[in-house]
């Protein structure tokens, strides 16, 4: 048996997955990466970590979908001893979900559950059909967003799911906790080059002009973040909201 650590990072195949997927690797630990349709992506991100000497596999997945994750997580439970030489994971870090913005007043139903089935339904049952795979001692870490702290026009039904996301982690702290299951909620702000929000010049400058850096977030100062709460250094923090902008909104 392997004596790596592995961590399942969902939305792996660009963006801040990828960012994460690399950090993890960086620091020694192999990884099992979700994608939903890119595919390509995926396997090129795969190659990445390969390329850094760790151990890296996909597996297909539609985080929006629940029904699903009985099969996900037999088709994972086939591929640890394969790939990895293992039968359980160390980390679950619920990356994946889109993004929506549109005012309240014109919020559909079809909109408002696409972003709970997503960000909410999704990581909860992902989360709980988990637990029989997870090493004990492990790591659960959640994106969540700024937009549960700071108010932005059109992203009523997205931050919601994120709130709740936020209350969700540290019920699980408490409830996995007799495990040595830590669980915490990264928080980023607006991330360019992530795939996920619209990016423009004048996007970037109002971003940068709110953020105490000066900047504009981009995928690594996130997935650094990610790994270094799947350390040992980090195993102390428990049932956390750390917040990655660069300062927004302070």
């Amino acid at each position: 048996m392997t004596t790596s650590k592995i961590a399942l990072v969902t939305g792996g195949s660009r963006g801040l997955g990828k960012s994460m997927a690399l950090h993890l690797a960086q620091k020694g630990i192999d990884v099992l990466l979700t994608y939903h349709s890119q595919q390509a992506e995926a396997q090129a991100t795969v190659a990445e970590i390969e390329a850094l000497g760790r151990r890296a596999l996909t597996v297909q997945l539609n985080a929006a979908d629940p029904s699903s994750f009985d099969g996900f997580y037999q088709r994972v439970a086939e591929a640890l001893p394969a790939t990895f030489g293992a039968s359980r994971f160390d980390f679950l870090i619920n990356n994946a979900g889109t993004s929506l913005t549109v005012p309240i007043a014109d919020t559909t139903e079809a909109q408002f559950d696409e972003m709970l089935n997503i960000h909410l339904k999704g990581v909860y049952f992902l989360t709980q059909k988990a637990l029989p795979w997870l090493n004990d001692g492990g790591r659960i870490i959640n994106i969540s967003s700024a937009t549960t702290r700071v108010s932005f026009a059109g992203a009523s039904a997205y931050a919601a799911m994120k709130g709740a996301v936020e209350v969700f982690t540290r019920y699980l702290a408490v409830e996995l906790g007799a495990r040595g299951i830590a669980a915490n909620v990264v928080a980023p702000g607006a991330i360019f080059g992530g795939g996920a929000m619209t990016d423009t010049p004048e996007l970037r400058a109002y971003v940068s002009q709110l953020t105490a850096l000066g900047r504009v977030g981009l995928p690594d100062d996130v997935g650094g973040l990610v790994a270094f709460l799947c350390t040992e250094e980090a195993k102390w923090l428990n049932g956390q909201r750390i917040e990655a902008t660069g300062g927004m909104n302070l």
